[in-house]
């Protein structure tokens, strides 16, 4: 076999769309206005650091390492950017990290340490609002916690018997739009009201309005549901069960039965005042509001009674203040947060959260935001290619779209005193 050499070939042409559909976006600009002013001797700008940055996952990587030894003789013929080290970047990040506030339980000896970053956040939102993904008036605002377990020196061990962190996380649509570090011995209840608070801030000053909010179980707390209240239309929130909700469940005359080849469940409703002793126990209690308890129960198969009821079945019930939806209306829209699982594995697995650099949680909490915007860019750009691109779909995972689309070699080449892209392989328009 014969080997020809064609020097500066990149194996990577399709980045170079994508780099070009950021610059089109502003996305440059974006940074390097709202990320501190670097000297004016640095060879990097902003730019240069985060479109290397997020040229890793577009590329396939999963660390920041990727950026020297595999990538790097690769991208540094890009037309776009400057590549930086990989020490350069995180050096970089680390500039932008916020000390993480330690709060004292007020009961016990343990502390909870929280790495909230307002400034990046805002960045997120900012870039969000140009790609055009958080527009219209009925915006779905999901939240929820995930784990991230990991041995990091500051790591904590959560109630799961293994050592990680536990981010709080906010999501409209596939798309990121909050995210707030906390270490693992802080379970997901544990100041959410604060969390969500300071999320709600973020989106009021970034003049988003959320119409829904929907949040499992983690969220039935008297502070959370009386502060959606106010910030949302309407919520949905799995309620915890409880000696008070189990009289109310028993109270419910009516159900609606509900049969498919797998279960038959049963669905009723009834109006419930949920935190009676929570709100007594306040400085200043208040008057405590009535809301909608939309309950489903699957018979269980032990055939165990549940004592206040009196049935052998399981329940699963959601306060909402919607009175007008259809019962299996709210059970379906709740239903659909469980896209919010799938966001978790897709930032786990395809950008960087399972591979956490660092080892303070302030300065992962400044990279776990920037993949998030990464993901973010990410939906806008598959959704934009698909409508151009025939052998691309909205739906698919950062792999297939690197197998079918960024892996085409190309070249840089220069001529009638202008820098042209040429293709080495075939990219189907639609017509």
């Amino acid at each position: 076999m014969k080997i020809l050499n064609s020097s500066h070939i990149n194996p990577f042409g399709g980045l170079n769309f994508v780099l070009q559909e950021f610059e089109n976006k502003k996305i440059g600009k974006l940074l390097q206005e709202h990320l501190p002013k670097l000297p004016a001797q640095c060879k990097y700008s902003w730019k240069d650091i985060l479109y290397s940055f997020w040229s890793i996952y577009f590329c396939g990587g999963d660390c920041i390492e990727d950026l020297g030894g595999n990538f790097h003789h690769h991208l540094k013929h890009t037309h776009f950017l400057n590549i930086p080290s990989p020490d350069r970047v995180l050096e970089r990040f680390k500039e932008l990290a916020l000390p993480k506030v330690v709060i004292k339980s007020p009961r016990g000896k343990s502390t909870h340490e929280l790495s909230i970053n307002k400034d990046i956040n805002t960045l997120n939102l900012k870039v969000l609002t140009s790609l055009g993904g958080l527009l219209g008036d009925s915006l779905t605002l999901d939240y929820d916690n995930t784990f991230i377990f990991n041995d990091k020196a500051d790591s904590a061990n959560t109630y799961k018997k293994r050592y990680g962190y536990c981010p709080g996380v906010g999501i409209v649509g596939n798309h990121i739009v909050y995210v707030e570090n906390r270490n693992g011995n802080s379970n997901p209840r544990t100041l959410q009201n604060q969390t969500v608070s300071r999320m709600f801030d973020l989106l009021d000053e970034s003049k988003i309005k959320i119409k829904s909010f929907r949040a499992d179980s983690g969220s039935y707390l008297y502070d959370v549901v009386n502060l959606v209240s106010q910030k949302t239309d309407y919520f949905y929130i799995t309620a915890r069960m409880s000696a008070a909700l189990s009289k109310a469940i028993a109270s419910i005359s009516t159900w609606q039965k509900i049969e498919s080849k797998q279960e038959i469940i049963y669905r009723g409703e009834t109006q419930f005042k949920p935190f009676i002793r929570a709100n007594r126990d306040t400085i200043n209690p208040q008057d405590l509001k009535t809301y909608r308890l939309v309950v489903s129960k699957i018979e269980r198969n032990d055939k165990q009674v549940n004592l206040f009821t009196n049935e052998a079945y399981i329940y699963s019930a959601i306060l909402t203040n919607d009175q007008n939806m259809d019962v299996n209306d709210v059970v379906f829209f709740y239903n659909q947060r469980g896209t919010v699982e799938k966001e978790f594995d897709v930032l786990k697995n395809d950008f960087g959260w399972d591979n956490l650099p660092f080892s303070k949680l302030e300065q992962n909490t400044v990279f776990m935001i920037f993949t998030a915007m990464c993901r973010n860019l990410y939906n806008y750009v598959i959704t934009s290619f698909s409508q151009i691109f025939e052998n691309l779909k909205s739906n698919f995972r950062i792999k297939k779209f690197i197998f079918r689309f960024i892996t085409i070699p190309a070249k840089w080449v220069k001529t009638s005193r202008q820098r042209k892209l040429r293709i080495y392989g075939n990219i189907h328009f639609k017509t």
